[in-house]
């Protein structure tokens, strides 16, 4: 296994304190939705970052960011991911970490000065406006919302929710159908579309366990009605909305499960604390107790082996390219999913009525990592896969 240079080493140690001093002591007012000030509050820490060179870690140098490889971010993410906000602070936040690395790659010159820069600069943000209520969003090649010619522009009209990001945003990557008799793979395009555009009407921010959230932090409901954007705002060529989506998906699995280690060793942390400090009795705390014991026993041995496994499918990416490392990327989205379900639960547990509370983040990442489960595919449907290609080996 890879090993981080001294340099990087560095690097890691200086964004976690950074972590620790500038940004956990934020998430209180994320906790109390306190959105105004917190936004004024971490566009300050956003340029601290920039001046520390910590700004855009996913992001190649020649477009202004760090120019990490795959497995380098994958730690980054890790530190970052201890925090509600850390990802946010240093600019590779989903969905715009995804949408930048497919602008890089499939955008216009055009497209790139409009957009992309940006984005990059951190002046605006972008949604990504691919799920649609209607339809399975565990089989992306089915969709409703359709583009259609008309002269020289595209015509869009479609209903999408779970665009992570939209309220505020300055536009859109949206997948419709360009070509509905096309093969399945080829039938969907990706096109910008900016939200201000006649017709983009955010319907409202989907509550998710009892949350609407803000901004960056929100998940939105969007109808397109007969938007009209000119055909220059496709993305790469016509019919390759489904090759882009994978490209994202890969480096964007890495990202996350990166980041679920990082809650993982927070809530690990959280328990420990809480454990010796908590008494059931007077003079004896709670460590004391054998099913806390097995809980930390158990937490340590899952969260250190779904990093080995998640670095080393990084690693693979890095080396030999996504395709081949298409198992391993199957296999770590739902395991590490499953051990942050598990370690959000005994570190909730072990706090009692506190962890209900919103007086410590695990609640927060109890509600919404839910999805860790849902999104960029449901475990299930990562299992069959995987599974199939096991299994074709021994016929």
């Amino acid at each position: 296994m890879e090993t981080a240079s001294l340099e990087m080493k560095e690097v890691l140690a200086t964004i976690r304190e950074f972590v620790e001093k500038e940004i956990i002591p934020l998430e209180p007012l994320l906790l109390d939705h306190e959105y105004e000030t917190l936004m004024t509050r971490l566009a300050e820490k956003r340029q601290t970052a920039k001046s520390l060179g910590f700004w855009l870690p996913q992001i190649p140098r020649e477009y202004g960011g760090m120019g990490l490889s795959l497995f380098e971010h994958g730690q980054v993410s890790e530190i970052l991911g201890r925090s509600l906000l850390g990802h946010y602070a240093l600019n590779c936040q989903a969905p715009d970490a995804g949408n930048m690395e497919i602008l890089i790659e499939h955008a216009t010159p055009e497209q790139k000065e409009k957009y992309l820069m940006p984005l990059l600069a951190g002046d605006i943000r972008s949604c990504f406006s691919m799920t649609e209520p209607e339809n399975p969003g565990s089989n992306p090649t089915w969709m409703s919302t359709v583009a259609a010619k008309d002269g020289n522009d595209y015509v869009i009209t479609g209903h999408k929710w779970f665009s992570t990001g939209a309220e505020g945003a300055a536009f859109a990557i949206v997948m419709a159908i360009t070509d509905p008799h096309a093969d399945k793979y080829r039938r969907a395009s990706q096109i910008i579309v900016p939200t201000d555009a006649r017709g983009f009407r955010l319907v409202r921010k989907t509550s998710v366990m009892g949350e609407r959230g803000a901004g960056w932090a929100s998940h939105c409901e969007i109808e397109y009605d007969g938007v009209r954007v000119p055909q220059s705002n496709l993305l790469g060529s016509e019919g390759a909305g489904f090759m882009i989506a994978q490209q994202r998906l890969g480096p964007g699995r890495i990202h996350h499960c990166m980041r679920w280690i990082g809650i993982c060793e927070r809530a690990f942390d959280l328990m420990c604390e809480q454990a010796v400090r908590r008494e059931v009795a007077p003079g004896h705390p709670l460590a004391e107790q054998q099913t806390i014991q097995n809980w930390v026993a158990e937490s340590r041995a899952e969260i250190n082996a779904a990093r080995l496994m998640v670095l080393d499918a990084a690693r693979k990416i890095d080396e030999k390219g996504q395709y081949a490392a298409r198992d391993d990327v199957a296999l770590i989205k739902f395991h590490v999913a499953g051990v942050l379900q598990r370690v959000l639960d005994r570190a909730l547990q072990a706090h009692g009525a506190l962890g209900m509370t919103d007086e410590t983040p695990i609640a927060f990442w109890f509600r919404h990592e839910r999805a860790a489960r849902i999104y960029d595919g449901p475990d299930e449907v990562h299992k069959r896969a995987v599974a199939k290609r096991i299994l074709q080996q021994y016929q």
